[in-house]
């Protein structure tokens, strides 16, 4: 049996309603919890080696209907993410502006994150997707650099919250606290300090969240 036909053997409709509900009906789900994703999963990804990355099989995982696949896709992402370069990035672009939501962009980020501190030559594509059209490119740009700590790009950092003040959309705020919140547990002055230069222009939302350790 296939990673395929052990994830559909394993659906159970009644959490799958649970968890479209939780995903305001955005996408159709098997009903398999994260826990139990994670062990069906184990002995697959193991499987796979970390120095090539199959793009046909994360193609296929993003094509299903049901949502467990491409977390099965950005589980193994996330494995072979040493093998990752700046060559593989438009491909993980179309995964962000495909089937695009909060839970499987906010994984991506991590990853092309990755990518951009092992290969810097990858921020100005990243100050690029500051200023897209379309928000989820956006939103990765913000939260890229989340637990960065002492090797967060202030600078970028600053530029890329710059491109995106004064936005009406709930997504972009928060990704702007976040991404501050986070950065003030390494360097609490730092943030102090940009908030106080950009009060102005920053969303409630994005300063509250911002401001929760500070």
């Amino acid at each position: 049996m296939d990673v395929f036909e052990t994830f559909r053997a394993a659906a159970n409709p009644e959490k799958a309603a649970e968890m479209a509900a939780y995903m305001r009906g955005q996408f159709a789900f098997l009903g398999i919890p994260t826990p139990v994703r994670k062990k069906l999963s184990r002995e697959f990804l193991k499987s796979q080696p970390k120095d090539a990355v199959d793009w046909a099989f994360v193609s296929t995982c993003w094509e299903q209907p049901e949502r467990e696949f491409q977390y099965l896709a950005e589980d193994y992402l996330a494995r072979v993410k040493t093998s990752l370069s700046p060559a593989d990035v438009p491909r993980l672009r179309e995964l962000v502006v495909t089937k695009s939501w909060w839970d499987t962009v906010d994984c991506l980020d991590v990853i092309v994150g990755d990518i951009a501190l092992r290969h810097p030559e990858v921020n100005q594509t990243l100050l690029g997707w500051s200023v897209d059209d379309n928000f989820w490119l956006r939103r990765l740009a913000i939260d890229h650099q989340l637990i960065r700590h002492d090797l967060t790009d202030t600078g970028l950092l600053e530029q890329i919250i710059a491109n995106n003040m004064g936005q009406t959309e709930f997504f972009i705020n928060k990704a702007i606290g976040w991404a501050l919140r986070d950065y003030s547990k390494t360097n609490p002055d730092w943030v102090r300090d940009f908030i106080a230069r950009h009060r102005d222009q920053m969303a409630p939302l994005s300063i509250r969240e911002a401001s929760k350790y500070l």
